[in-house]
């Protein structure tokens, strides 16, 4: 945690909007572990995931692990627990069951105003259709939703992190953003 924020790391190597790691997924899983409070593995094959690296990533580490992908149907949330994941991401909709282990990702602050104030909620900084940063940022997005909700996409160091996130999610600057708040992590 970084004060009181929690820090979940990304494990991304690749993204369909043209990032490449220039780290294997075995060396970001090793910095995700040490550095997040829980660490993001991708499903998606877009951003370099599988489920079978999330059953891979659950035999090395105890941390909690959030399933990353878009989990379009209620069938890929059950999956990927079933492959080892304690939260699973939705986006652009609102599942229709086991919403209690969901973290929601509406495409916009309309959308946004529309999920129940317990769920927990992730603001992507980055248009998921386009790969473009969105104009509707997280300030905006904390005025019309004051449950919890994490910050995502765009954050380089910790300078970019709000200081009204419960959470930040940290991928293709994992490496810099470690590296900016290395010696200010809360322990």
């Amino acid at each position: 945690m970084y004060k009181g924020i929690e820090i979940i790391a990304e494990v991304k190597t690749q993204s369909p909007f043209g990032f490449v790691s220039n780290k294997s997924w075995d060396e970001l899983f090793e910095l995700a572990d040490s550095f997040g409070d829980m660490i993001s593995i991708h499903t998606d094959k877009r951003w370099g995931g599988s489920y079978d690296l999330l059953k891979k990533a659950r035999t090395l580490t105890k941390k909690p692990i959030l399933a990353k992908g878009i989990h379009g149907n209620d069938e890929e949330i059950q999956r990927a627990l079933d492959a080892g994941a304690d939260w699973v991401l939705v986006v652009g909709r609102i599942p229709q069951t086991q919403k209690e282990v969901c973290l929601i990702e509406p495409y916009t602050l309309d959308e946004l105003a529309q999920i129940d104030k317990n769920q927990r909620v992730v603001w992507n900084a980055r248009d998921l259709k386009t790969g473009e940063r969105k104009v509707d940022t997280f300030a905006e997005a904390r005025i019309r939703f004051d449950g919890w909700l994490c910050q995502a996409s765009h954050i380089k160091n910790i300078d970019d992190v709000h200081s009204d996130a419960h959470a930040v999610l940290v991928g293709e600057h994992l490496v810099e953003f470690t590296e900016s708040i290395d010696d200010r992590v809360d322990t």
